[in-house]
């Protein structure tokens, strides 16, 4: 699932959906393609049709009628297709008469039992749309609980950028982003859970859950990264005791302050570009340490590394996860994300995103191998 505007795009059983959930969500139920006035129209002037030509083609109207009903079910409601099915009964049984074929009860029976089974598979079709209706709408009121829809504006800094998961209407993949607000500034998580899709989702809610208390409470951005390293810890020794994978998570942490300070800690993800609009050049951020994944901190010689620079009021730092960089053409080749970067550098910041959006979708031909994730930042 994935939304235009947000751009951040059930187990077995029936799910019956609450008044709470109904407006949580959204839902209205499903409306029928044929509008009440337009429906009775067409079955009036349909039916007007039927008794003028019944009287010159007799009974031959029987395997048209047929068909009437089972129109109606395709698109409208149960109540439209049983009075598409009487209409249709009536016709045919005028049809009978003037061909004097009135006590033969075959016909008539054909079109009252296609009838009545077109009323059913109504009856079904619109149960289904209405169980795929709540669920989707359920689905995007949960994302948009767990995924901030963007843009965002801070009192530090404004976001842009775009989410899709890789698997169509999933609640959400491997590839996150949180944003917060703390007496510390604003706080920035963009990261990449090991895998892809719906395999994922329980390392992405852990992480986002750690996140978003750490980012509060902890001053310093390094600690919040090991608290991020504690959570992926905790989660996969659960996932062990399951008999499922555990997985490591690269990651960026950032933190923005009033006077356009960020100060970043790198745990083995895909750097950050600093896009100098009116230089009209593009800066990747190096570090010399970059640090490893988090769930591999014990690995490492040494606590994780600050590294700190001015954000200039000109300047738009992109940061994403590999499934922009690492994303191919039909041919092979790598998305040329920094070449892309400079050839945007001109035009206006606001303008950055959609242009990615269309110019990355154009480039894969619209099929993503892999969870896709972007922010754009600004100083307000």
């Amino acid at each position: 699932m994935r939304s235009e505007r947000g751009r951040v795009m059930f187990g077995d059983g029936e799910f019956v959906p609450t008044r709470a959930t109904k407006a949580l969500a959204g839902y209205e139920g499903p409306r029928p393609l044929l509008a009440p006035r337009v429906f009775v129209a067409m079955l009036a002037l349909l039916v007007a049709l039927g008794l003028v030509l019944g009287v010159s083609l007799g009974s031959s109207l029987t395997v048209a009628f047929c068909f009437l009903p089972a129109f109606v079910a395709g698109v409208g409601t149960v109540r439209q297709t049983a009075a598409a099915a009487g209409a249709g009964f009536l016709v045919v049984l005028v049809a009978l008469w003037d061909d004097d074929r009135i006590g033969e009860p075959t016909p008539a029976l054909v079109v009252a039992g296609i009838g009545a089974l077109c009323v059913i598979v109504c009856h079904l079709r619109i149960h289904r749309t209405e169980e795929v209706t709540r669920l989707r709408s359920l689905v995007a009121a949960l994302q948009r609980q767990l995924l901030q829809p963007l843009p965002v504006t801070t009192g530090q800094l404004s976001a842009d950028g775009l989410y899709q998961p890789v698997e169509v209407d999933s609640l959400m993949g491997g590839d996150l982003y949180d944003l917060e607000t703390s007496p510390y500034g604003t706080r920035v998580l963009i990261a990449d859970v090991q895998g892809k899709g719906l395999q994922t989702v329980g390392t992405t809610m852990a992480l986002l859950a750690a996140f978003r208390e750490a980012a509060h409470h902890v001053a310093e951005l390094p600690r919040v990264a090991d608290a991020l390293e504690d959570a992926v810890h905790r989660h996969n020794a659960r996932s062990a005791a399951r008999g499922e994978p555990e997985r490591f998570v690269t990651a960026l942490l950032l933190s923005f302050d009033d006077e356009g300070r960020v100060s970043v800690v790198d745990c083995g993800h895909v750097s950050p570009q600093l896009v100098r609009h009116t230089a009209r050049e593009v800066l990747p951020i190096e570090f010399p340490d970059p640090g490893l994944p988090l769930g591999m901190g014990e690995l490492a010689p040494g606590p994780r590394t600050l590294k700190e620079f001015t954000l200039p009021r000109d300047a738009t730092l992109f940061v994403c996860t590999d499934g922009v960089t690492e994303s191919r053409s039909a041919d092979g080749d790598f998305y040329p994300l920094e070449d892309r970067l400079r050839a945007w550098a001109a035009d206006p910041p606001e303008q950055l995103t959609e242009a990615l959006r269309n110019d990355l979708h154009t480039f894969i031909d619209g099929s993503p191998r892999d969870d896709i994730a972007w922010l754009t930042l600004r100083r307000p």
